[in-house]
């Protein structure tokens, strides 16, 4: 038995100097065998009772070299492996171009907003924001038009269940008024966001769509002004070098029209857009109604101003020749993703 322990100790201790440790795989597992919980060394050190007493300091030594020797060869395995993988690391040459990966789409209504707002603020107008969930007064009885007025009609309205008098903004009218009771003119400023209606959703209408309303106020502001004002708009906006302004109705302003911009007929689809007749209808505008400059505590006597609303979707629908208004709110990537950054134009 003695005999047996000497050997089986002295096979180890071979084992151990004569075995190649490559990777990190053969570490682990001469770390099992050798050093882990169950290793193959605990018998031999178990057999020291067995021992007689004047051959058991040389036995001792020989178990203990044998696992001193594991240990020092797996360490340093390990420690060679490290720094292995740190010069591979700092190998990599930082300057080398990134691995491409995939840039996400703006929306085609953002891009049209962000395009319009521009080229408004090129001319002096500044962006202002405001609530989406609003109360009657400021959206529909400080524009002019009270509980029983007839152009109320014109809007059909999501009223909240909570309440009678609060609502989903039918428009972005209603910044310009909290504008105009907060600040005093002169006032130049541009309104985007989102609007609701209750309308039936088909290619051409939507319950929700976007706008964006322009509002100045000060004194001597005349017609002339607006007209000039929108046929920058026009000119940046379409390349137009013609617009035209019929007259028509706003509750909020007076005079009121609807603004054309000329496209021509030399395309079919000139010829779709205009139903033949070369002009496309884009806004509605008109100059301050005085009760609205009352109503937000602004003399009318002393001031004038003007104001217009544009749709987004409709100007999106036209630059990108889509024709469903529907499929900018589906979220279809397919669709999305034709406005990626090296599809926009």
């Amino acid at each position: 038995m003695e005999l047996e322990a000497f050997v089986l100790a002295s096979q180890y201790l071979s084992e151990v100097e004569t075995t190649e440790l490559i990777n990190e795989a053969q570490a682990e597992q001469f770390r099992i065998k050798f050093l882990g919980t169950k290793n193959i060394l605990k018998p031999i050190f178990d057999e020291m009772r067995n021992i007689p007493n004047e051959r058991k300091k040389e036995f001792g030594q020989l178990c203990n070299k044998v696992k001193t020797l594991a240990e020092n060869k797996f360490q340093e395995t390990k420690n060679k492996l490290d720094r292995a993988k740190l010069n591979q690391f700092e190998s990599i040459d930082l300057s080398a171009p990134a691995e491409p990966y995939n840039i996400g789409s703006r929306h085609p209504v953002s891009l049209v907003m962000e395009e319009m707002v521009g080229i408004f603020e090129r001319i002096g107008f500044s962006v202002a924001e405001e609530r989406e969930i609003e109360d009657d007064w400021h959206n529909f009885t400080a524009l002019g038009t009270p509980e029983d007025h007839p152009a109320r009609d014109m809007q059909d309205t999501f009223y909240l269940k909570e309440s009678a008098t609060m609502l989903l903004r039918t428009h972005t009218s209603p910044v310009q008024v909290r504008t105009m009771l907060s600040q005093k003119p002169p006032i130049r400023i541009i309104a985007p966001g989102r609007v609701y209606r209750n309308e039936t959703i088909s290619a051409r209408s939507h319950c929700q769509f976007h706008q964006i309303e322009g509002l100045y106020v000060a004194e001597n502001v005349s017609f002339a002004d607006l007209r000039q004002t929108l046929y920058y708009f026009a000119k940046e906006m379409f390349g137009a070098t013609k617009i035209r302004l019929r007259p028509s109705y706003f509750p909020f302003t007076e005079p009121s029209a609807e603004m054309d911009v000329y496209l021509g007929l030399e395309t079919e689809r000139d010829q779709r857009l205009t139903k033949g007749t070369g002009w496309l209808e884009v806004l509605g505008c008109g100059m301050v109604d005085p009760v609205v400059l009352k109503h937000c505590g602004i003399d009318p006597e002393q001031y004038s101003g003007f104001a217009f609303g544009i749709g987004i979707e409709r100007i999106a629908l036209f630059k990108y020749q889509i024709d469903d208004i529907r499929l900018f709110f589906e979220n279809d990537l397919r669709f999305l993703r034709q406005f990626g950054p090296s599809n926009i134009f």
